[in-house]
C-alpha cells in the first residue's frame, strides 16, 4: 500500500485532474513548518483546469523564493536568459502557521493581496501547495514546489 505523499506524487503527474481528487490527497499530506521553506523552489500547476494554470503559464512562472519567514518573494518568473526574477507586480510576502482544512501547517500570506497560498509536506524536496484567493474564479489552485 502506498503513502499519502507517494499518492499525491501519483496524482499530481497527470492531466485533467479532478479538484475534488487533488484535495483528498492534499488533505491527507502532513504539516510543514517554515523553517523547512529556506531557499529558491521551482514551481509547477497541479492540472485541474483551474484560470491560474494558464496565467502562471502565461507569465513564465518559476516558483518561489523564501529568505526567511518575513521575506519572501512569491512570484519568481523566467527571464529569456532562464534566469529568475522577482516578479514585483505581486509584490512580497511572509509565512505563518495557519489553520487550513483542520491542519495547522505553514501557510504564506500575500503582502498586497487577499491570497494566501497553504502548504503541506510531501518530502524534503517535494511540497504540495494550495491557493485561496478571495477575489480569483475557480475555486482553489493547487500547485507544487520542488528543488
Amino acid at each position: 500500500m502506498s503513502t499519502p505523499e507517494q499518492q499525491y506524487e501519483d496524482l499530481v503527474k497527470g492531466q485533467n485532474l479532478s479538484p475534488d481528487d487533488v484535495l483528498a490527497a492534499f488533505d491527507k499530506l502532513k504539516p510543514i513548518k517554515p523553517e523547512q521553506f529556506t531557499g529558491s523552489w521551482k514551481g509547477a500547476n497541479v492540472n485541474t483546469g483551474h484560470p491560474t494554470e494558464d496565467k502562471l503559464t502565461g507569465m513564465r512562472w518559476a516558483g518561489k523564493t523564501f529568505r526567511s519567514t518575513e521575506d519572501v518573494d512569491p512570484i519568481m518568473v523566467y527571464k529569456d536568459d532562464g534566469s529568475r526574477v522577482w516578479n514585483a507586480d505581486w509584490g512580497h510576502a511572509r509565512l505563518r502557521q495557519i489553520e487550513f482544512r483542520g491542519v495547522l501547517s505553514t501557510a504564506m500570506v500575500y503582502d498586497d493581496f487577499p491570497i494566501i497560498d497553504y502548504f503541506r509536506y510531501v518530502r524534503d524536496d517535494l511540497i504540495a501547495g494550495a491557493m485561496d484567493a478571495k477575489t480569483a474564479a475557480g475555486g482553489t489552485y493547487y500547485f507544487y514546489l520542488y528543488k
